[in-house]
Protein backbone atom coordinates (compact mmCIF):
# COMPACT_ATOMS: atom_id res chain seq x y z
CA UNK A 1 0.00 0.00 0.00
CA UNK A 2 1.32 3.39 -0.93
CA UNK A 3 1.55 6.17 1.66
CA UNK A 4 -0.76 8.29 -0.50
CA UNK A 5 -3.49 5.62 -0.31
CA UNK A 6 -3.22 5.44 3.48
CA UNK A 7 -3.40 9.22 3.88
CA UNK A 8 -6.41 9.30 1.54
CA UNK A 9 -8.11 6.63 3.64
CA UNK A 10 -7.27 8.42 6.91
CA UNK A 11 -8.63 11.69 5.55
CA UNK A 12 -11.79 9.99 4.38
CA UNK A 13 -12.32 8.38 7.80
CA UNK A 14 -11.85 11.71 9.59
CA UNK A 15 -14.33 13.40 7.24
CA UNK A 16 -16.88 10.61 7.79
CA UNK A 17 -16.53 10.84 11.57
CA UNK A 18 -17.04 14.62 11.42
CA UNK A 19 -20.12 14.11 9.22
CA UNK A 20 -21.61 11.54 11.60
CA UNK A 21 -21.04 13.81 14.58
CA UNK A 22 -22.68 16.75 12.80
CA UNK A 23 -25.54 14.50 11.66
CA UNK A 24 -26.26 13.39 15.24
CA UNK A 25 -26.28 17.00 16.42
CA UNK A 26 -28.52 18.06 13.56
CA UNK A 27 -30.84 15.13 14.21
CA UNK A 28 -31.18 16.17 17.85
CA UNK A 29 -32.00 19.74 16.82
CA UNK A 30 -34.67 18.42 14.47
CA UNK A 31 -36.08 16.06 17.11
CA UNK A 32 -36.18 18.90 19.65
CA UNK A 33 -37.93 21.26 17.26
CA UNK A 34 -40.46 18.58 16.30
CA UNK A 35 -41.02 17.76 19.99
CA UNK A 36 -39.96 14.11 19.73
CA UNK A 37 -41.03 11.77 22.51
CA UNK A 38 -38.14 11.89 24.99
CA UNK A 39 -39.31 8.67 26.62
CA UNK A 40 -38.39 6.84 23.39
CA UNK A 41 -35.07 4.99 23.67
CA UNK A 42 -33.81 6.16 20.27
CA UNK A 43 -34.63 9.79 21.01
CA UNK A 44 -32.93 9.48 24.41
CA UNK A 45 -29.84 7.93 22.79
CA UNK A 46 -29.60 10.76 20.23
CA UNK A 47 -30.11 13.37 22.98
CA UNK A 48 -27.46 11.84 25.24
CA UNK A 49 -24.97 11.53 22.38
CA UNK A 50 -25.65 15.07 21.14
CA UNK A 51 -25.31 16.46 24.65
CA UNK A 52 -21.97 14.71 25.03
CA UNK A 53 -20.75 15.95 21.64
CA UNK A 54 -21.89 19.51 22.37
CA UNK A 55 -20.89 19.53 26.02
CA UNK A 56 -18.74 22.59 25.40
CA UNK A 57 -21.42 24.57 23.56
CA UNK A 58 -24.92 23.46 24.51
CA UNK A 59 -25.36 26.19 27.17
CA UNK A 60 -23.09 28.74 25.54
CA UNK A 61 -25.93 31.07 24.53
CA UNK A 62 -28.58 32.56 26.82
CA UNK A 63 -31.50 33.25 24.51
CA UNK A 64 -34.88 33.56 26.21
CA UNK A 65 -36.41 30.89 23.98
CA UNK A 66 -35.30 27.31 24.68
CA UNK A 67 -35.48 26.35 21.00
CA UNK A 68 -33.05 29.15 20.12
CA UNK A 69 -30.57 27.93 22.74
CA UNK A 70 -30.78 24.38 21.35
CA UNK A 71 -30.38 25.48 17.73
CA UNK A 72 -27.51 27.85 18.50
CA UNK A 73 -25.63 25.64 20.96
CA UNK A 74 -25.93 22.30 19.20
CA UNK A 75 -25.79 23.92 15.76
CA UNK A 76 -22.52 25.66 16.61
CA UNK A 77 -21.01 22.35 17.66
CA UNK A 78 -22.15 20.70 14.41
CA UNK A 79 -20.64 23.48 12.29
CA UNK A 80 -17.36 23.39 14.23
CA UNK A 81 -17.09 19.61 13.86
CA UNK A 82 -17.76 19.86 10.12
CA UNK A 83 -15.29 22.69 9.56
CA UNK A 84 -12.49 21.27 11.70
CA UNK A 85 -13.03 17.67 10.59
CA UNK A 86 -13.01 18.51 6.91
CA UNK A 87 -10.09 20.92 7.28
CA UNK A 88 -8.04 18.17 8.91
CA UNK A 89 -9.17 15.65 6.28
CA UNK A 90 -8.19 18.01 3.45
CA UNK A 91 -4.83 18.64 5.06
CA UNK A 92 -4.22 14.90 5.22
CA UNK A 93 -5.35 14.45 1.61
CA UNK A 94 -2.70 16.91 0.44
CA UNK A 95 0.13 15.02 2.15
Amino acid sequence: MSPHYRSTQAGRIIAIIADVMAFILGLWILMYLLDANRANDFVQFIHDTARWLAGWSHDLFTFDEAWARVVAGYGLAAVVYLLVGHAVANRIYRH
